[in-house]
């Protein structure tokens, strides 16, 4: 068999592997490693694995993770998401949709501390989704604004997929985080324009507007104020060059504990379980990235990233249409991988494509690529947020939550379509970097 060969019947098993339920990152580590071996050697194999182990664990690139994942579980547990939440419902209040609206906007703002897509739907769907059956939301809207509006945990910084796209493509993960904010924003109020348009078209869906004293919601921002300052803190910080998105993980970490605890919202009992739930979910993540580095050796040893690379390139197309059939090819296998192991499989792939072969910039092509996987946690039959609002709610089904988050896919599809034809969106903030 030829090198390409062996590679393409790893790219098959594996896939059947994950078809089979085995998790994700042993199923790429297994064949990465399986692979190098009839490839190479034996010997060679376990060089590799044994480096690859070690390199991952051991980076302290990926320090980021485990400190901006407490940061955000710190942040859950000392009551701030609930105060988020209060505070955006006080100011949407008087529209229609107003509470979902509320949703989308808590769930932007503690994305901007959180830092997970999948952390930010269980958190918003424990504190948001009862409100919303209290006051008679549809169960379809009021699931699928959730599940919807976790992905902005992915989009707005400190974002875990922008770190990980940062390591694999060896790109500044301050630029990353700033090129994420606008496109955040502008998701977020395309959201906020899905509801509106949903509950124009069918009011029954939503209750009716209710007035709130403008008294009660200058009150309100005080539950938000700890949330701003931690994030221009933090961001303001990495942005201006005073320190590393590594240190800024750092001081966001501690600065969330210095909340809690001046908040009186502290307490050892909170600590351990803020540092068990890090714990699970960063060993979670680095996993993976070692399966996939793994999987990445053998791919690259296999030439399939270069023949693959050379046949886009060879395309007789213009460049935009090879960009929408990547982005295709992301929307079309987001429903059946997840999103983290999706992106650590195929950028080694993709990158090279898209930014020597096209000469895209690559800061814009990570959020692209982050945008689409947005799509791809709240599409059926593995869209991870749409689970964990079925999980959290077990009185909502899970072909219901799929069936509110189908309008905010064309929300995503609007934005994608505005970053390509306006760059500058996403530039602009990393351009004024220091």
């Amino acid at each position: 068999m030829t090198l390409v060969q062996i590679g393409a019947l790893g790219c098959v098993l594996m896939l059947l592997f994950l078809f089979g339920s085995m998790p994700v990152a042993f199923a790429m580590g297994l064949i990465g490693v399986c692979g190098y071996a009839v490839a190479v050697s034996g010997r060679a194999a376990m060089s590799v694995l044994s480096a690859d182990l070690f390199g991952t664990f051991s980076s302290y690139s990926l320090t980021v993770i485990p400190l901006f994942v407490f940061m955000g579980q710190v942040s859950f547990h000392a009551g701030i998401s609930g105060r988020l939440f209060a505070a955006a419902n006080c100011w949407l209040a008087s529209l229609r949709g107003g509470l979902a609206m509320a949703t989308v906007g808590a769930c932007a703002a503690f994305g901007a501390i959180c830092g997970s897509g999948p952390a930010t739907a269980a958190t918003m769907a424990a504190v948001a989704l009862p409100e919303m059956k209290k006051y008679k939301y549809d169960d379809a809207l009021a699931s699928g604004t959730v599940a919807a509006g976790g992905g902005l945990g992915m989009l707005i910084p400190p974002s875990v997929v922008f770190i990980v796209y940062g390591v694999l493509t060896e790109q500044s993960i301050g630029k990353l985080f700033m090129a994420g904010v606008l496109p955040g924003v502008l998701v977020a109020v395309a959201f906020c324009l899905v509801i509106a348009v949903q509950c124009a078209i069918n009011p029954g869906i939503a209750p009716k507007a209710v007035s709130v004293p403008l008294k009660e919601k200058f009150k309100a921002l005080l539950g938000v104020i700890e949330t701003v300052m931690l994030f221009i803190f933090v961001m303001g910080g990495i942005f201006a060059g005073w320190f590393t998105p590594t240190e800024g993980a750092a001081v966001g970490a501690a600065g969330s504990v210095i909340i809690a605890v001046c908040g009186g919202n502290c307490s050892w009992k909170m600590l351990y379980q803020a540092a068990q739930e890090t714990i699970r979910t960063s060993c979670m993540v680095l996993v993976i990235v070692a399966g996939a580095t793994m999987f990445g050796h053998f791919l690259a040893i296999t030439n399939i990233p270069t023949s693959f690379a050379a046949w886009l390139a060879a395309l007789p197309v213009a460049p935009w249409i090879v960009i929408i059939m990547i982005m295709f090819f992301y929307l079309l296998a987001g429903c059946f991988v997840d999103a983290l192991a999706l992106i650590l499989l195929t950028i080694p792939i993709f990158y090279p494509v898209v930014t020597q072969q096209l000469g895209y910039d690559p800061i814009w092509f990570g959020v692209i690529i982050v945008i689409v996987t947005q799509m791809g946690v709240i599409t059926p039959p593995v869209g991870v947020n749409a689970y964990v609002v079925s999980g959290i709610d077990r009185s909502i089904s899970l072909q219901t939550v799929f069936r509110g988050c189908i309008p905010f896919l064309f929300a995503l599809v609007g934005v994608f379509a505005l970053l390509m034809i306006f760059p500058e969106i996403a530039l602009w903030l990393p351009n004024l970097m220091k």
